[in-house]
């Protein structure tokens, strides 16, 4: 009798612990994602109050802007020519084998331009500058290095964060700009050739393709994409020097997040274009 008693308090107990992780874990996440929230709201202000703008803050924000988008945007778009190249040939000989030729660069837009490259200018954008750039916030936070700012009379909000973000931001928005303008080029050359009287039937394909509801639609899914991959990382990573155990959790709690924002913008963006 005591061992039959003994199984389902044993079972209940664990029932109780795994609740509570997951509670715990639920609350963490929680706050973790409104903490994002506040840092995005404290970014807002700063962008907005004209007292930001200091000879020192326009300095710190040109630099940030260059160093994050200039030694990634030739290989990007190089990157995105030859990817755009393959797709675009497979596009055309799958829709030539069944007889839908006409549809070829409708279907390449749609894929290439609306859904491919917003995404992937946000992961590039978001592996090579806006998570190594929250990793260094950490460490100058870790050495002590914003006590002299602000002793030298720099708020390091302004003179660090924001930058970053800003950096960001514009990052990803000038490599998808830059490498959806390539893609339509190419699936222009690659359907008419090298010819200009194609040109008005290209541009009525792509009026029909960005009527205006898809065309705020991949508007706003490319800023919230840019606004995802700069505020996730340097709101984590900022987090985890204050809460996180080690800065490989924040990192990893950061890249979780940041994944699971990108996910479901793009998850919203297909619902809103094809339902």
């Amino acid at each position: 009798m005591r061992q039959a008693y003994d199984l389902p308090m044993s079972t209940l107990q664990t029932l109780q612990d795994t609740l509570g992780r997951a509670g715990r874990s639920g609350a963490h996440w929680s706050v973790g994602w409104w903490h994002v929230v506040k840092v995005g709201a404290l970014i807002l202000v700063l962008a907005l109050s004209p007292s930001t703008y200091t000879a020192a803050n326009r300095a710190a924000l040109a630099r940030h802007v260059v160093l994050g988008t200039a030694p990634i945007l030739p290989w990007f778009a190089l990157l995105s020519a030859l990817t755009s190249l393959v797709l675009i040939r497979i596009v055309i000989v799958t829709a030539v084998s069944y007889g839908l030729s006409q549809y070829a660069l409708e279907m390449m837009v749609r894929v290439l331009v609306l859904e491919l490259i917003p995404l992937t200018a946000a992961l590039f954008v978001a592996l090579r500058t806006t998570v190594p750039s929250g990793a260094e916030l950490i460490r100058m936070h870790a050495r002590g290095e914003f006590a002299p700012l602000q002793r030298a009379g720099l708020d390091p909000l302004r003179h660090e964060l924001l930058p970053r973000v800003v950096a960001g931001v514009f990052s990803v928005l000038m490599l998808a700009t830059v490498s959806c303008v390539i893609a339509m080029l190419l699936a222009y050359l690659a359907v008419y050739g090298f010819t200009l009287g194609a040109f008005g039937g290209f541009t009525r394909t792509l009026g029909h393709i960005f009527n205006p509801s898809v065309a705020l639609i991949f508007a706003l899914k490319t800023l919230f994409f840019s606004l995802a991959v700069s505020l996730i990382p340097v709101a984590a990573f900022l987090r985890g020097s204050q809460a996180a155990p080690t800065r490989s959790t924040a990192e990893l709690e950061s890249l979780v997040r940041l994944f699971a924002a990108v996910l479901l913008i793009e998850a919203v963006s297909l619902m809103g274009n094809y339902y």
